[in-house]
């Protein structure tokens, strides 16, 4: 499931390996027999498109298009496209799909307005939702989706600003503002219904202030059952062949409560797209790192990824430990788990990658020509030319503080336990009432300081999930510190093994209200005194998290400065030729229906609905691959040979889901919602060898809202 992104140790062997195996196309050297082929990693060449595919609308790659696909869009195809396209709140893509303001995205992206609109005594996400009549669509309360207007580069005014900044802190303030001056002015001039933002290019090589008109009275038409959304739950997630009806339709309304007219839109091609036809996406990636330099992708690899990897990991476990014993949970937990899941296997699969030794070989050949071109020109040379020895000084730097930073920001990275979440509040709270009246917080002033006790102490303890997540972390934190460590032991009691992780649970107070209250009352010393191990992990680490995040942010803040200097290196070396990092802005993707090797065979470039009832009662009809009441007998006029799902090669990233995938006609011949699980490396890496966008067919959404729900006003 491609959710935003927003960041993942099978291969690290390999890495120490002078040769590796491949199934790319790279030349190679025929060592042993015409089986066993070997790539020598020198000859590892970066291709032409490693950075990627995702075009901005401002500057479309038309001569390519039109050598590798006899086609030049104008600026009236562009415009139109621009146009049809929206973002979906903040977490996904969209598109107008008829004149009276209807509008395609995913299911999965559809899922909290479900929520959101279901009445007392329905269950929409078991039964689906359908709106038979204008009446019966139901606005969702907080949705909005937004339309880009207008691209204005603000490039030279946004350098200025930063140029007349001294120190890092101040080019960094001197930024921000120039963002905040221009977004104003912009908002100031078009009114209410607009809003804007400026959009770093290429590291800082380019700025350009993205303007859209936001529509914030939408409502649902069609969202299917959940189970037909995400068919084969987790197990088939990042993977191909698919079964999914991952589509949802929302409409747009004016200012007076009728249906938005709009004269841009996509139309629908019934027919969708056969092998071998272009077509592309039109969306809003999230976020890629393709850009970053080999030192910033190696700490990656080395540091950040395998510990979010183990915490996931983790988190998993926890979820799936817990609605194993507790099956009465799952409908609780279940979203929670699918979450995580998704996450752990977007980590597992970008840690992959970067652990790839050919992968990275090409990253190091984009970076060793780029740094070839800049140092070869005097000028570049003298600006630029020590930037990368920078860069890679400042990642050396980050791995000293790394371990602690990690393991003293309790509750960081957004995975955590309540334990160390209540003995944060308790820690803070303690040293405000240690502070005169005049100096704290205004939530810890003596005139409200009963509501802030009253927070102190969760309402609702989950203490089968605390107690869980407790263990997970505290195993991560004995690796990240050495279980012989002082701070270690706080949390273990010198203990080893299993007996080391239940220590500070068993020991803790942190899950009895009635205990928490107890301690609060007797004073801001008593807390910071507590025997409770999670206490004392807060209370003994505080000063030194203190003082390694004030450190981190300034490596950062230096980093970040030598970054945006390489980005003004980047773009006047390769200028718009390559495309930008994702930035979940609208792009245009290019791209062919393509089938892949996988698995040892070939995989079709689509799927039917007689793939989807192959797998439901291959897998007996047991969750995830049951299907709704609706779908176990097909009414007679239900055309099984229709495609379902279908690949290709676009560039897709989190973000991109419930981006259309249309033809040179700019007709819908498709709905992306997902990529394969080798398309997991384009975050960092983009390689169309087997990476492929999953979508659901044209022919597939209307074959499903007229025959099988009956939708014909659709």
């Amino acid at each position: 499931m491609m959710y935003k992104s927003t960041k993942a140790i099978l291969m690290s062997s390999l890495a120490l390996m002078t040769f590796f195996v491949i199934g790319c196309g790279s030349s190679v050297n025929s060592t042993k027999s015409n089986s066993e082929q070997w790539l020598n990693l020198d000859t590892v060449k970066a291709g032409k498109f490693d950075t990627g595919k995702m075009w901005t609308f401002d500057f479309p790659p038309k001569e390519y298009f039109q050598s590798e696909y006899n086609f030049s869009p104008d600026d009236e195809w562009l415009n139109n496209v621009r146009m049809s396209a929206l973002r979906f709140a903040n977490y996904c893509s969209a598109s107008f799909v008829s004149e009276d303001g209807l509008v395609m995205t995913n299911d999965h992206c559809a899922r909290e307005s479900v929520g959101k609109v279901t009445k007392e005594g329905e269950n929409l996400s078991e039964d689906g939702f359908i709106a038979n009549t204008l009446a019966d669509e139901r606005k969702v309360p907080g949705l909005y989706v937004s339309q880009l207007v207008e691209i204005k580069d603000v490039t030279a005014e946004v350098q200025a600003a930063i140029d007349a900044g001294k120190t890092d802190a101040e080019i960094a303030k001197n930024k921000q503002e120039k963002f905040s001056e221009l977004t104003d002015l912009a908002v100031s001039e078009k009114g209410k219904d607009y809003t804007a933002q400026i959009v770093t290019f290429y590291n800082g090589g380019k700025y350009s202030l993205y303007s859209y008109r936001k529509y914030d009275d939408v409502r649902i038409v069609f969202s299917p059952e959940v189970q037909m959304g995400f068919f084969g739950g987790d197990p088939d997630n990042f993977t191909y062949p698919r079964y999914d009806l991952d589509c949802s339709f929302f409409r747009v309304y004016d200012e007076t409560g009728t249906p938005l007219k709009t004269k841009n839109f996509f139309k629908w091609s019934p027919n969708g797209a056969a092998e071998g036809d272009p077509v592309f996406v039109v969306g809003n990636p999230g976020r890629t790192s393709r850009l970053s330099t080999t030192a910033v992708l190696e700490y990656s690899r080395d540091y950040a990824y395998p510990l979010t990897v183990d915490l996931l990991n983790g988190a998993v476990k926890v979820y799936e430990e817990v609605i194993a014993e507790h099956p009465d949970r799952l409908f609780e937990l279940q979203d929670r788990l699918f979450g995580m899941a998704n996450s752990q296997k977007v980590y597992i699969g970008v840690l992959k990658g970067l652990r790839n030794p050919v992968f990275m070989q090409k990253k190091k050949d984009f970076e060793n020509k780029f740094k070839s071109a800049v140092m070869a020109k005097p000028e570049l040379k003298a600006k630029y030319g020590e930037l990368w020895d920078k860069i890679a000084g400042t990642r050396t730097e980050a791995k000293e503080y790394f371990k602690r930073n990690a393991a003293f920001n309790v509750g960081g990275r957004g995975l955590s336990t309540e334990y160390f979440q209540v003995a944060r509040k308790l820690v803070n709270f303690a040293h405000q009432m240690k502070m005169p009246d005049a100096q704290r917080m205004l939530q810890y002033k003596d005139s409200v300081v009963e509501k802030a006790k009253a927070k102190l102490a969760p309402a609702k303890f989950d203490k089968v999930v605390a107690d869980k997540f407790a263990s997970v972390i505290i195993g991560v934190y004995v690796k990240l510190l050495g279980e012989d460590t002082e701070y270690a032991k706080i949390l273990t009691g010198g203990k080893k093994g299993s007996e080391a992780l239940q220590y500070a649970v068993n020991k803790s107070i942190l899950s009895d209200v009635e205990k928490v209250n107890q301690l609060v009352e007797k004073g801001a010393d008593a807390i910071l005194s507590s025997d409770d191990p999670f206490i004392q992990f807060v209370v003994k680490t505080e000063n030194q998290l203190e003082e390694v995040q004030a450190k981190s942010k300034e490596i950062n803040e230096r980093e970040a400065n030598y970054i945006q200097l390489l980005g003004r290196a980047l773009f006047e070396v390769y200028g718009t030729s390559i495309p930008p990092d994702a930035t979940f802005t609208l792009r245009l993707a290019d791209g062919v229906v393509k089938s892949y090797e996988y698995n040892g065979t070939k995989a079709p470039v689509k799927t039917t609905f007689y793939g989807l009832y192959d797998r439901y009662y291959s897998f007996k009809k047991q969750s995830p691959w049951n299907l709704p009441k609706r779908w176990e007998n097909p009414p007679a006029e239900f055309d099984l040979e229709t495609p379902m799902n279908f690949i290709s090669t676009n560039d897709i990233i989190g973000g991109n889901s419930g981006s259309p995938l249309i033809n040179k006609n700019a007709e819908i011949v498709g709905l992306a919602f997902d990529g394969n699980i080798e398309s997991l490396p384009g975050n960092f890496i983009f390689d169309d060898t087997a990476n492929r966008t999953v979508s659901v067919h044209s022919a597939g959404m209307l074959e499903a809202l007229q025959d099988m729900y009956k939708m014909k006003r659709l």
